[in-house]
């Protein structure tokens, strides 16, 4: 081996072990609740700078997003965190370059931790630095023409990067069910997991916002991690708004709140 390639490997390996720190520093400090969690909306303009889009993201205000923070506040209450107000939503300025496409299902992980990486970077090179001292989640918003039967891709929220890439409809008729997806790869930034199956039925126990509930069906409500409410074994519905959903036992444990809860 010559010795450029071990000074090669040796910078590498200096770098990896700088990012896994500061990846670990922040981690423990996004799960302490302790303070609130900065999260910062940053909106993309996804269909090719359509007018459409970008009319609506001009309209866009804070306003928007108070539903996110009300459901978190809301559904942190039993918990008694130190912090009364789990996150603080704002938006930041509009983004023109757009980020590096995630992996589809199914691609590999190899692809996974290779797109990781150039997200990264792409973070790094195109979110403004924050003045803020509190910890903070960039959520990156990439709105689309909301035509009918148009499905988008799937977004998808870092546990280690504290950052997420949201696909959202830009029409006033979606915002509600926007905020459930921001909601969602929000708490996959802090730990939570998905639980519904590879057919996207809720998982029993865990992906049912009311396991205990007898007879099971219809339930009335979606475990956030799931966004479906089960109506019988084999039929689900979209969740409306995030009224329609809760954070389920399994969730809060993930994302360190039960250790906040009175014995």
């Amino acid at each position: 081996m010559t010795l450029f390639k071990i000074i090669r490997i040796l910078i590498l390996l200096t770098v990896f072990v700088v990012v896994a720190f500061y990846a670990k520093n922040q981690k423990l400090k996004s799960r302490s609740w302790t303070e609130p969690l900065s999260v910062v909306i940053y909106p993309i303009n996804g269909d090719n700078n359509s007018p459409v889009v970008n009319e609506y993201i001009n309209d866009l205000d804070d306003s928007v997003f108070v539903p996110v923070d009300r459901f978190l506040q809301q559904q942190s209450e039993p918990y008694k965190l130190i912090t009364k107000q789990p996150t603080q939503i704002h938006i930041g300025p509009v983004l023109t370059v757009l980020p590096p496409e995630a992996p589809l299902p199914g691609e590999g992980y190899a692809a996974i931790i290779w797109w990781a990486l150039k997200f990264r970077y792409w973070t790094y090179k195109n979110t403004p630095d924050s003045d803020s001292t509190m910890p903070r989640i960039d959520v990156f918003v990439l709105y689309h023409e909301a035509t009918p039967g148009r499905s988008l891709r799937h977004s998808v929220g870092l546990d280690k990067g504290l950052a997420a890439v949201v696909h959202a409809f830009a029409s006033i008729d979606q915002d509600q069910q926007n905020n459930i997806v921001i909601a969602h790869e929000f708490l996959h930034t802090v730990g939570a997991t998905d639980k519904y199956d590879a057919d996207n039925k809720a998982l029993f126990p865990i992906g049912y916002a009311h396991p205990e509930q007898s007879p099971l069906y219809p339930q009335t409500k979606a475990e956030i991690m799931v966004g479906r409410i089960p109506l019988s074994a084999t039929n689900v519905r979209m969740a409306a708004d995030l009224d329609e959903c809760v954070i389920g036992e399994q969730t809060a444990k993930e994302i360190n709140w039960v250790q906040a809860k009175d014995p």
